[in-house]
């Protein structure tokens, strides 16, 4: 399978975040290589969407990967124990990011499990802080580019329109009416997705 190239995130946030359900997502950490295919996400728009950090374009030490070449990694910290793994989309200057909540155990799966302690495969990766833990992502991956040799994304299968699920975004409340927004994409009836609406 090949790697995705840096113009595939250089587009419009929307369609990245469809586009990316399929694709297989590598980690090669110095306790192992885990493969997983991404079945869920999130997109966020800085510009018009009060659930981003980089909302009406705020600019900060943390969201400023945001603004940045798309391809590149976006590790945040929440709830102070659990992270999360988001993907710079779009053209630099543009703060625009795809969240990465479930994903679909493919290779590595004794390294994941010994990493979340937990046995159940379906379990592993079905939320954002579960699949970090699982996949060894942690604050160190933060603004790490995905068309190097460490952590990327390769081409895996292709889900065809009718195969994707669109709804509103997850725990995101506070967003006023950005909470209402149609962009969170699942593969229809994969058992591998978080526990959501």
């Amino acid at each position: 399978m090949k790697k995705l190239e840096r113009s595939f995130y250089e587009r419009a946030t929307l369609e990245v975040a469809k586009d990316l359900l399929g694709k297989y997502m590598v980690h090669e950490a110095h306790d192992g290589r885990t493969v997983g295919k991404i079945v869920e996400v999130e997109a966020y728009v800085g510009s018009i969407d009060a659930a981003c950090h980089a909302y009406k374009n705020k600019y900060t030490n943390r969201t400023k990967i945001m603004f940045g070449k798309g391809g590149h990694a976006y590790v945040y910290l929440i709830y102070g124990m659990h992270y999360c793994m988001n993907i710079v989309t779009n053209q630099e200057s543009y703060p625009e990011a795809v969240l990465i909540r479930a994903l679909e155990p493919i290779e590595g799966l004794e390294i994941m499990k010994k990493r979340r302690k937990a046995e159940a495969i379906l379990n592993l990766c079905s939320g954002p802080g579960k699949l970090c833990q699982a996949m060894g992502i942690t604050k160190l991956q933060n603004e790490m580019d995905l068309c190097g040799e460490s952590m990327f994304l390769l081409h895996g299968e292709r889900i065809m329109p009718e195969d994707i699920v669109t709804t509103p975004r997850i725990n995101i409340d506070y967003a006023k009416e950005a909470r209402d927004y149609p962009w969170r994409f699942i593969i229809k009836d994969n058992p591998f997705v978080s526990k959501g609406k």
